[in-house]
């Protein structure tokens, strides 16, 4: 792990910035409920997760909410979208914020950033918030910077949780 940002290298062409760029990217679209343009965003291994245990290392091993591959991603998006689900009819309004960003690790075409994420809902009159620290690794897949892994680590995973009927 690193302890600095460090300034990327000609070996390793992916900024802060960039990875910021995608990462708001990803916050807009899911907010604006862009599922087939989220989808787009992954690459075809990528891991999307949310530990129902803060301190999970082995996630393939442990109980999460969520641990999507593609197959899974896109069932969750036809769920979503598709209008048979009570928990997502009518789809809640959200708001995402992200910010605090820091560079983990990084390696030639890949970089590791963890950041905060707040996560405003409406829906049926009812104002929730959830918050996050969540860990992305971003490569670069033919020139174009993908999601590789997102891991939402919210803050009150070990509670009973109901009515996440939208992606985070």
């Amino acid at each position: 792990m690193t302890t600095t940002l460090e300034k990327p290298t000609a070996a390793s062409a992916i900024s802060l910035a960039d990875a910021c760029e995608l990462i708001w990217l990803e916050a807009d679209l899911l907010d604006g409920r862009d599922y087939p343009a989220w989808l787009a965003l992954w690459t075809e291994g990528g891991i999307y997760a949310i530990p129902t245990e803060p301190g999970a290392t082995d996630l393939a091993a442990s109980l999460n909410y969520a641990y999507d591959d593609a197959a899974m991603r896109a069932m969750r998006v036809e769920r979503l979208t598709a209008g048979h689900a009570i928990s997502s009819t009518p789809a809640a309004a959200t708001v995402r914020t992200v910010s605090r960003f820091r560079v983990t690790a990084r390696e030639a075409d890949a970089i590791e950033v963890r950041c905060a994420e707040h996560v405003s809902e409406y829906k049926f009159e009812r104002a929730r918030f959830w918050a996050a620290d969540v860990e992305y690794r971003l490569v670069r897949v033919d020139g174009v910077l993908k999601l590789d892994r997102k891991v939402v680590r919210l803050i009150n995973a070990g509670d009973a949780l109901a009515g996440l009927s939208y992606l985070l």
